[in-house]
């Protein structure tokens, strides 16, 4: 039970700027192993932005508090996965080699590809969630988080780390993880999407599923055709498109129903 909880406080240090004692060891292995902890991971970060949106939603008008909302998750990570989405979009746009791709990724610099498909990315979030009252928006949040990440730890397990550098922040990840984590992962991830589905009693929220196999078989696509397989930022850009696909579907699937 130590070590699992050691695991969590590594996946917490690594994915988040959350806080963690500062005692917590941390070894390249032990992050390797906390990637079982990210969906979890994306539970405490729902937390912070749902607490942030009960307070505001009482002070504040529903479209200010869904923003401060979403800044707050912005914040709690650090922009770790708007950033890998970002340089994906940059070096996918711009690059024609594998060679040209990667040293794009690299690149801390963002590009036109990168703003524009951030502030896209963004714009589809807020103009997502602000159709639904604000209970709504609490639940799709917390359907999201977790199930985003798992998606971006599905990516871990069925496909090869393909940059060679020592320097990169996911070389740690890059041994994969076991079937074991997997499930682990899943059973984090799922649980409040599965929740929630039984609480509204729509289970037309279960397309979810194909929409975002779908979303997840196209990245992975073009990950495997240009550069043949994942990146640290190929994996936040998963992980932010598998949220922003789950916000669409609870908008077109429960905005009658909550």
């Amino acid at each position: 039970m130590k070590k699992q909880w050691q695991l969590l406080l590594t996946a917490i240090m690594f994915y988040t700027r959350l806080p963690v004692p500062v005692n917590t060891p941390y070894h390249p292995d032990m992050l390797n192993q906390a990637t079982r902890y990210l969906p979890l991971v994306g539970w405490i970060v729902a937390g912070c932005m749902i607490g942030v949106l009960y307070v505001l939603s009482n002070i504040a008008p529903p479209m200010v508090s869904i923003l401060l909302a979403l800044i707050t998750g912005i914040w709690a990570t650090g922009a770790f996965h708007e950033d890998g989405f970002a340089d994906m979009c940059d070096g996918f746009g711009g690059g024609w080699t594998k060679e040209k791709i990667l040293d794009i990724m690299k690149d801390s610099r963002i590009g036109t590809y990168g703003m524009l498909g951030l502030l896209l990315l963004m714009a589809l979030k807020f103009l997502c969630l602000r159709e639904l009252p604000i209970f709504g928006v609490m639940l799709t949040i917390l359907a999201a988080q977790p199930l985003s990440r798992f998606m971006a730890v599905t990516v871990i397990y069925t496909h090869q780390y393909v940059r060679e550098n020592e320097d990169s922040k996911a070389k740690p990840i890059a041994k994969g993880i076991s079937l074991t984590g997997l499930l682990t992962a899943g059973i984090w991830g799922c649980v409040p999407f599965a929740a929630i589905i039984l609480y509204l009693q729509n289970y037309t929220l279960l397309l979810t599923i194909p929409a975002l196999l779908l979303a997840r078989w196209y990245l992975v696509r073009l990950m495997k055709k240009w550069i043949g397989g994942y990146t640290g930022d190929c994996l936040g850009a998963v992980q932010q498109v598998s949220e922003v696909v789950i916000y669409l579907c609870f908008c077109i699937l429960t905005w009658k129903y909550i």
